[in-house]
């Protein structure tokens, strides 16, 4: 396959995965205001596994923007935008190109991304936006979103790879 081809592959597969990803964060989402249950990592994951760390991040990234500008959940704050990026990208900085995936190399993105970036810096975007005072109220309230997600995340991720370690196989085109 010719590298234009390939770059034009990359990029048709890019929107498809950021179209799926908005599905599964605004359509199929299980939401409150403070909590929000969903799978819209799971794109993010398949780019970032497939095309690499940058890919991972548009995904994520641009699944954020455009649910956030389509079907907003509340006011627009980039800072969630700039999570999602950085957390695709973490995915494939952790597992893009590996010989071997080993546990640590789904537990510590998934660690990063669920406790560090999404309880705890998100939470303080949710506790700004709303005006709160009391931001441990709010990390409390989301502690729960985060107690799914993290089993939940650490089930998925290792069947993605291995999906995608399938995906490479038959298709050669990664």
């Amino acid at each position: 396959m010719r590298k234009s081809n390939s770059y034009l592959v990359k990029i048709c597969i890019t929107a498809m995965l950021t179209a799926a990803g908005f599905v599964l964060d605004r359509l199929l989402a299980i939401s409150t205001p403070a909590v929000k249950i969903n799978l819209a990592f799971l794109p993010a994951v398949f780019a970032a596994v497939l095309l690499g760390p940058i890919y991972g991040a548009c995904v994520y990234g641009l699944t954020d923007l455009i649910g956030a500008l389509v079907m907003p959940f509340g006011p627009y704050h980039p800072g969630f935008t700039v999570c999602a990026a950085v957390m695709g990208a973490l995915y494939g900085i952790f597992i893009y190109k590996k010989e071997k995936i080993n546990f640590l190399s789904i537990v510590i993105p998934v660690a990063i991304n669920c406790l560090v970036i999404g309880l705890f810096i998100n939470t303080a975007w949710v506790s700004m936006l709303y005006g709160s005072k009391t931001y441990w109220g709010w990390f409390l309230y989301r502690l729960l979103e985060y107690a799914v997600l993290v089993p939940v995340q650490l089930a998925l991720v290792p069947a993605v790879v291995k999906l995608c370690g399938r995906i490479k196989e038959q298709f050669g085109i990664f």
